[in-house]
């Protein structure tokens, strides 16, 4: 491997395929404060053009953490499609960008080459491309799947019901999802975070939204986003869950961190398949949440920055077949992404990781409010992540979290940007607005946001 190369009269080397990565990302607050970032514009730039020269088989054989000591690297390698590794494997990296941009690379044909590529490659192939280079691939490709609810049907954009409670009070809950149902949203989920994470707390919050989901005949699916043994401990107890999830990090370090290992989420999902209250046999039951910088954040790292480790989730996260996967994308804080424009190039680089690897790629557009950002620019990313394919955003009341104490999107954003760009709910959720009244050809009527109509009593 060549990893050196003179640029403008200078000469640039890097000690491994690991610091070009590293060298070779947009600016990131999150790798300057772990001192891996480019120095000068000049060494991204020198980085960047060393990096379209490597092979994707350079890259498999040097992940940023070694197989032999990280179980996220073995579950993405041991999982390659070996046929479909071999038909890109001699390509360079920028030869492979070129392929996906392509007007005749079709969205099928990027999902089949997906199975054959590791995390460090979609990482290696978001840091040559241009925001609307990361647009234009991700809205070639569907990845489809099936729930009460089939998401990432083209032109269709779903949404996460997230009517969180700094409480977790019923009424509170209750209401601000009977309301979020009369706005069309909550398709892809109703997904509480639970502020006491306690399998009887988690119990009482997944007994309240089934309820609300057997008496309106909504078709969706709930969760609460507990941790996974949590969970677990509710399911023994008899809560009727439909969807597990877990919050995942691109090393063995960092998921040790979170309390989780490789087995502990294949436990998790064999007990979901078999207590699912969803019972067909093809439904995908998993929804898995990342976010830049969480391995840092952790001091789990292991010197690699924030992008490659992002795309490593979703390598981890491919393994269950999940039903939803999304970046936080801002909520970390500015210490990993500074401001809107690292929050929105995250935010773009993250959806076009995931569906390289065959993953069903939402995002919470969102921001803290510390952050240098605001509502507009949090508006400005959705809309580039809708026109780039993504399947789903959250619906916050006002896109105000209560609970979190951040900033996402709300029942009003989802509707805009369906208006705006065309778009649908989930036929199975949109059939069920329409019969109530909440929605008619695509667009919300006069009665929308009338949580009467979805309780029954107007």
């Amino acid at each position: 491997m060549k990893l050196s190369t003179r640029l403008l009269g200078k000469a640039y080397r890097f000690r491994s395929i690991k610091e070009l990565l590293a060298r070779a990302n947009e600016a990131r607050s999150g790798d300057e404060l772990a001192g891996i970032a480019a120095r000068s514009e000049q060494e991204r730039i020198a980085a960047k053009t060393v990096l379209a020269d490597l092979t994707l088989n350079d890259l498999r054989e040097n992940p940023v953490v070694a197989y032999d000591r990280d179980e996220v690297t073995r579950v993405i390698d041991d999982a390659l499609d070996r046929d479909a590794f071999a038909g890109v494997r001699g390509k360079t990296v920028g030869e492979f960008r070129e392929w996906l941009l392509d007007d005749a690379t079709t969205g099928d044909a990027i999902l089949a080459a997906g199975r054959g590529i590791t995390a460090e490659i979609a990482a290696a192939v978001a840091k040559l491309c241009t925001n609307l280079d990361l647009i234009a691939i991700a809205s070639k490709i569907r990845v489809v799947t099936h729930a009460r609810t089939t998401l990432g049907l083209p032109g269709r954009l779903s949404t996460r019901l997230q009517p969180n409670h700094p409480r977790d009070d019923l009424t509170g809950i209750a209401a601000a999802t009977y309301e979020g149902l009369a706005y069309a949203t909550g398709d892809a989920l109703i997904g509480i975070n639970p502020c006491i994470d306690e399998p009887d707390n988690i119990r009482r919050l997944l007994e309240l939204t089934a309820g609300i989901i057997e008496r309106t005949g909504v078709p969706t699916q709930n969760c609460v986003l507990g941790h996974i043994t949590t969970q677990m401990r509710a399911i023994e107890a008899g809560a009727p869950m439909d969807i597990m999830f877990q919050s995942l990090a691109g090393t063995e370090k960092g998921n040790t961190g979170f309390g989780i290992t490789v087995a502990m989420l294949d436990d998790g999902y064999a007990m979901i398949r078999e207590n699912s209250s969803i019972r067909s046999s093809n439904a995908n039951l998993m929804y898995f949440e990342t976010g830049q910088g969480s391995e840092l954040s952790a001091g789990a790292h292991e010197g690699a920055d924030q992008l490659t480790l992002e795309a490593r989730c979703y390598g981890l996260a491919r393994r269950y077949a999940p039903l939803l996967v999304n970046t936080v994308v801002g909520f970390i804080g500015p210490e990993y992404l500074y401001d809107a424009k690292q929050i929105t190039r995250a935010g773009l680089e993250d959806h076009l990781m995931g569906k390289l690897l065959g993953v069903p790629h939402g995002a919470d557009a969102c921001y803290t409010n510390h952050a240098r950002a605001d509502q507009n620019d949090c508006e400005n990313l959705a809309v580039l992540l809708a026109a780039a394919g993504c399947n789903y955003f959250m619906a916050v009341p006002m896109g105000d979290d209560v609970m979190l104490s951040y900033q996402s999107t709300s029942y009003h954003d989802a509707a805009a940007l369906r208006q705006v760009l065309k778009l649908r709910p989930a036929p199975e959720f949109e059939d069920w607005c329409e019969r109530r009244g909440i929605i008619r050809d695509g667009r919300l009527t006069e009665r929308a946001g009338d949580a009467r109509i979805v309780m029954g009593s107007h």
